[in-house]
């Protein structure tokens, strides 16, 4: 068994991280911390081929696999963590299943500004009352004629602020079969993105309101009973929350390490005191053991589409990982770590954020639960 990369994943993945280091990293600070989405950067990225790696070349996109985007997305967030961010947007999440399940006139109509990093895409999944439990959503699409009327609420979008385009999940009718997804635009009379809320890892997110919305049926992505198409990419989508999470981490752990291998303290390098040594061996463990399960998820999207425990296990690993070497990282760095003046802290905030989004860790550990004892438990009370 070879746990190496290909030679040709690895020639992908230099290239990618020649290009991080040279074009990105010199303005990293100042990305994470500026408050406005980074377009230029999201240009540059897409003309460097990063957006819609694995899609097709026919819908504009590079035709890669799972595991390039993976690698794209880590290699990017090891010299500039903020441009990984793009790289997801433009890889992950509803621009994945807006490719997968779009008629050819969607994807005309909005496919080439969001591929060519000029527009973005933002999912309204998450309502005031259904957040892990998103099958009780209760925005409505209700059918007029040759339009849909759609009443309702989301929060916590991502890039909500920023998009153009909204894939929002509506219920059609009773039921998980109810269950199907629009594409709104902003704009469209009758939906309004609120004032921005912010947030601990430095995102800006509008609740979303749909008060008497009329599109046309042409804007309909998937119609009642898609919502098992529409959460099968959604377990995709995890990877590439664990890929920024672990290379995050990783990113904190190798300043770190390069603290103390200069940083000295009682006339000793703080690489020598016993303490920090165990600290950076558990450290490195976990992103190791990480790393494992988010490629073994990745590899098997080779094939088609990656198990739901696979990218459970992987996004669980990952989160953990993450948010634990980042956290100890700025232990290790002190003052410095605890500074705006490096990412440490940024890392650590970022971190913290995506055990919660994209299913938050207690779901996971559900999850895979199931796998281990092959049957559902369902976390809902008993009816009376």
């Amino acid at each position: 068994m070879d746990f190496t990369l290909s030679q040709e994943h690895q020639e992908f993945a230099d290239s990618v991280a020649r290009f991080a280091k040279d074009k990105l990293a010199p303005s990293a600070l100042e990305r994470a911390h500026s408050p406005h989405y980074p377009w230029e950067t999201s240009k540059m990225l897409s003309e460097q081929g990063l957006l819609g790696i694995t899609f097709s070349e026919e819908d504009g996109g590079q035709g890669g696999t799972l595991m390039h985007a993976v690698l794209a997305i880590q290699q990017v967030a090891l010299h500039c963590p903020k441009s990984a961010d793009i790289v997801q947007a433009g890889n992950f999440g509803p621009i994945r299943t807006f490719v997968e399940y779009a008629s050819p006139e969607q994807k005309q109509r909005f496919l080439p500004d969001l591929l060519g990093g000029k527009k973005l895409i933002s999912l309204g999944m998450t309502e005031p009352d259904a957040g892990s439990a998103v099958t009780e959503l209760k925005t409505s699409a209700t059918e007029d004629g040759d339009h849909y009327i759609i009443n309702g609420s989301k929060v916590f979008s991502t890039h909500s602020p920023e998009a153009e385009l909204f894939l929002i999940y509506v219920r059609f009718g009773p039921g998980v079969g109810g269950i199907g997804s629009v594409l709104i635009e902003k704009g469209t009379p009758g939906f309004v993105v609120g004032q921005p809320s912010s947030f601990m890892n430095g995102e800006q997110w509008s609740q979303l309101y749909f008060e008497n919305c009329r599109i046309p049926k042409e804007n309909v992505l998937l119609g009642a009973g898609g919502f098992k198409k529409q959460i099968s990419g959604f377990n995709v989508e995890r990877l590439g929350n664990s890929s920024r999470a672990l290379a995050l981490g990783r990113y904190a752990f190798n300043h770190a390490r390069e603290h103390a291998l200069t940083r000295k303290q009682f006339g000793r390098e703080l690489c020598e005191f016993q303490g920090l040594q165990w600290k950076f061996a558990d450290m490195w463990m976990k992103l190791e053991q990480a790393q494992m399960l988010l490629y073994k998820a990745a590899l098997e999207g080779e094939t088609g589409l990656p198990s739901a425990q696979s990218t459970a296990m992987a996004k669980l690993a990952c989160n953990m990982a993450g948010w634990e070497c980042s956290n100890e990282a700025l232990q290790v760095m002190g003052g410095m770590g605890f500074s705006q003046e490096a990412l440490i802290e940024y890392c650590v905030r970022r971190t913290r954020g995506w055990m919660i989004a994209g299913g938050s860790i207690e779901i996971l550990k559900n999850r895979i639960a199931e796998g281990v004892f092959d049957r559902t438990f369902s976390q809902r009370a008993a009816k009376a």
